[in-house]
């Protein structure tokens, strides 16, 4: 089984509560877990070696932009990283589609990994606050289907 990061950017608590049925369902499929609601850089590289998987789960605010919990990390592997072909992650997104700029943070995630040479496991998974009223709920299916590709 494999080690799995959750790095968390969330305002109200909803990338939280989806972190935590993700944390859930994860380990009742026999993986270890450890969630980072304020994610450092050093948090982060145990996972970018090849000796874990990052699940980024981020809310996006104002014009897309970060949440303050997650802004910090996305800067530094933007700046001192720079380079990650070892690792494998997971994107899922929430955002407000009546806003310009939609899931901005988590696609802004998804970009800066993919550039550096990162191995995306799946589709982002992208949660409307317009249309799903329980992210958490929302993501159960997404998760099982992410997990099984582990």
């Amino acid at each position: 089984m494999s080690k799995i990061g959750i790095f968390v950017g969330t305002v109200y608590g909803n990338a939280l509560a989806v972190a935590e049925v993700a944390q859930e369902i994860l380990e009742q499929q026999g993986h270890e877990i450890e969630v980072f609601d304020e994610p450092t850089l050093a948090d982060w590289q145990v996972y970018n070696a090849g000796e874990g998987i990052a699940l980024v789960i981020t809310s996006t605010t104002g014009q897309g932009d970060f949440p303050d919990t997650i802004a910090p990390l996305f800067y530094e592997i933007k700046d001192v990283i720079g380079y990650q072909p070892e690792l494998r992650y997971g994107v899922i997104a929430l955002g407000d589609s009546s806003y310009e700029n939609f899931c901005g943070a988590g696609k802004q995630f998804d970009e800066l990994l993919a550039e550096q040479s990162g191995s995306r496991i799946g589709d982002i998974l992208f949660i409307d606050a317009t249309e799903v009223e329980e992210p958490e709920e929302f993501a159960k299916a997404w998760l099982q289907a992410w997990a099984d590709m582990l």
